[in-house]
């Protein structure tokens, strides 16, 4: 009772001070405020600490950013933030950092409960932030502090945890239980190949449904599937035993029991995209034993079985050298490779071949250790990677990096070009060198400067993590050789770099010097016929092609470029024209502001493809190709069309690009 005492004491005296802290700080003139700063935040750090702080400063949320201390920073505008960052910074050791994020979610709880009603976010624009916080770092919040977070945050490693208390005291685990696994089934609905994220936050709902003092009330209805997908796939394994358990029961089975084990594993892994580490056992376990039923535990279709029966021995040698429980993802890869059929084209199975016998470069094989442990060999770890990228080419990601130039590249090549693909991976892995020629001059890899990626990108999968700085550096060097030339590089760059598919007819609606939009007219009426099949022909798109979009935010502001890769154009089942294309930012799931809304599922799209309405997706081109020779009449495009189109860039990122009228007179 008097340790209570003495804590309530104690919060009252840090409150007194805080109060005096923003009074001073909302006081001061502009230039001053920084000074004030430290003063609010050391207090607030301290108060963060006891009991009932965090309740204190939520209260408090809306005196302390009317004082400033927001302003500057990326937490001024709430819009604009990313609940997936929140992992980066309720780590960090810097502390002010860390007490801005914390007093900003707090600000947002307090919009949330309808105490602060924000200008800029409604209460369930917060509300929906603050689960996905919550989805993101579950971890973190169930999870005891490890010794690492200790030595590196120190006395700081506490207030992460008293936020995300609060918040899912306040919130509810229903709602955050309910929200990660509908995030769970959104990204796994795109099929990436990292799939080490989702798999965690599968862990974190099996655990809290293990914990009696949990209580998850009505939510996780669909949490069964995603569990059991990793953890208990089959009878066999329902209560998951281990895989040596799960090893001696295979030992006792007849082929009746095997075949059941196998269609259950094969139905699990193509449900989620998830493959289990049972499922790795299981196939090895059958190569040796019940050959016959190798085709059934992949789940293939009649397709894929006679891939399997043609390449008996390739597919064999694949598994022998891959297929682990540290790399069991690879299975997938392995079916969805052999469904595409790919293995047919002349050189593909000679290259997979190759890469069985390939022999790592000594810096290629420290970058997978590094990344991938030591579980397995380097050899296995890559061989995962390449068959996850053949049979998933669209899964690609770039990662937290630059580098979504790279990214699109190796997609686009492991969709129309396997074998180059292969060679690639050969030469980076191998040689430690990639050599490409732009104009018909040769590119080394290792000659070149730095890329566009100022740091070595780690957070890839194993074929990108060693071909991805090879690309970026020779990217890049194509890109200095363009330099003194007018207009736009990507004119000349991404023939050159993706491929002789890519249309030498270029077009760009924005003026380099400047940044202002030009040409709108005929950029738009060129899309139409080239791309629309009611003004084309009615010609299929033949190969992917490279372009290039103006990223906004769901408020429809301006964020940066950013390369994507037009895979098709097609009547939805609501027979509405979209664009299919593929994005490399790892989530192509996105708000883009004034109702443009990146769809993943439910509008006729393919694993791993992304969607918009054909004038809605045009309103965000700024760069395309195309084939000069094979085009429609521009002419014929509609009016009503091009305003449409118009309309949607002068509510976003062409506000400010336009003189007074311009969009307009090009309407017109």
């Amino acid at each position: 009772m008097v340790e209570t005492e003495n804590s309530n004491d104690k919060l009252a005296l840090l409150l007194t001070r805080l109060d005096s802290a923003i009074a001073a700080l909302a006081q001061a003139p502009a230039f001053a405020k920084p000074g004030k700063l430290p003063r609010v935040l050391d207090t607030a750090r301290r108060v963060i600490r006891l009991e009932g702080g965090c309740g204190a400063l939520q209260a408090r949320a809306r005196n302390i950013e009317d004082a400033g201390l927001f302003i500057g920073t990326d937490w001024a505008d709430p819009r604009i933030l990313l609940p997936a960052l929140t992992a980066n910074t309720l780590r960090t050791a810097i502390a002010d950092t860390l007490v801005i994020e914390i007093v900003s979610e707090l600000r947002l709880l307090a919009v949330a409960k309808g105490d602060y009603e924000h200008p800029l976010m409604s209460a369930e624009q917060a509300h929906h932030f603050l689960t996905q916080v919550l989805a993101t770092n579950l971890a973190l919040l169930f999870s005891p502090t490890g010794e690492a977070e200790r030595e590196q945050m120190g006395r700081l490693v506490e207030l992460p945890h008293r936020l995300l208390e609060h918040l899912a005291d306040s919130i509810g685990y229903e709602h955050i239980v309910d929200r990660l696994i509908e995030e769970i089934w959104r990204i796994l609905q795109q099929r990436p190949i990292q799939v080490d994220g989702a798999k965690r936050m599968i862990t974190q709902i099996a655990i809290c449904q293990a914990n009696p003092e949990i209580d998850l009330g009505g939510s996780g209805q669909g949490a069964d599937r995603l569990v059991s997908s990793l953890f208990g796939p089959t009878q066999a394994c329902r209560e998951d035993p281990g895989v040596e358990i799960y090893q001696q029961r295979l030992d006792y089975m007849d082929t009746s029991a095997l075949q059941s084990e196998a269609t259950g594993m094969a139905r699990a892994m193509h449900d989620t995209g998830l493959v289990s580490a049972y499922h790795s056992v299981l196939l090895r376990h059958l190569l040796e034993n019940e050959e016959q039923l190798l085709a059934e535990a992949l789940g293939l279709s009649s397709t894929g079985r006679d891939s399997l029966l043609c390449y008996r021995s390739l597919v064999h040698e694949l598994i022998r050298a891959s297929v682990f429980p540290a790399t069991c993802q690879g299975v997938y890869g392995l079916a969805l490779l052999l469904e595409r059929g790919i293995l047919y084209q002349p050189p593909v199975a000679p290259a997979l071949w190759r890469q069985l016998g390939l022999r790592l470069a000594p810096v290629a094989r420290e970058r997978l250790l590094m990344a991938f442990g030591d579980a397995v060999s380097p050899e296995a770890h890559l061989l995962e990677g390449v068959m996850c990228m053949l049979g998933l080419p669209l899964g690609v990601g770039q990662g937290n990096n630059p580098t979504c130039q790279s990214a699109r590249a190796l997609s686009m090549w492991a969709y129309n070009d396997p074998d180059y693909l292969l060679q690639m991976v050969a030469w980076a892995a191998r040689d430690d060198e990639i050599i490409m020629h732009f104009e018909g001059q040769p590119i080394s890899s290792r000659e070149s400067q730095t890329g566009v990626a100022s740091l070595t990108p780690i957070d890839l999968d194993p074929v990108s993590l060693l071909v991805v700085p090879h690309l970026d550096r020779i990217y890049a060097e194509m890109g200095r050789r363009c330099a003194d030339r007018e207009g736009d590089p990507h004119r000349w760059v991404n023939p050159e770099f993706h491929g002789w598919w890519s249309g030498r007819g270029f077009r760009i609606n924005v003026d380099i010097a400047t940044g202002a939009l030009i040409d709108l007219d005929d950029f738009i009426r060129h899309f139409y016929a080239t791309y629309h099949p009611y003004y084309n022909g009615n010609q299929p798109l033949i190969h992917p092609q490279p372009a290039g979009i103006a990223v906004t935010d769901s408020a429809a502001r301006f964020i940066g470029w950013h390369a994507i890769t037009i895979l098709r154009v097609a009547l939805d089942p609501q027979e509405c024209m979209r664009v299919y294309f593929y994005n490399p930012n790892n989530d192509s799931g996105q708000n883009w502001g004034d109702g443009v809304t990146v769809s993943t599922a439910g509008n006729g799209e393919r694993f791993g493809e992304a969607s918009l309405p054909f004038e809605q997706f045009l309103s965000r081109l700024y760069i395309y190709h195309y084939d000069p020779l094979e085009r429609g009449e521009p002419a014929d495009v509609a009016g009503e069309d091009l305003e449409e189109v118009m309309g949607y860039i002068r509510r976003s990122w062409g506000a400010d690009r336009l003189p007074g009228g311009q969009l307009q007179a090009d309407a017109g």
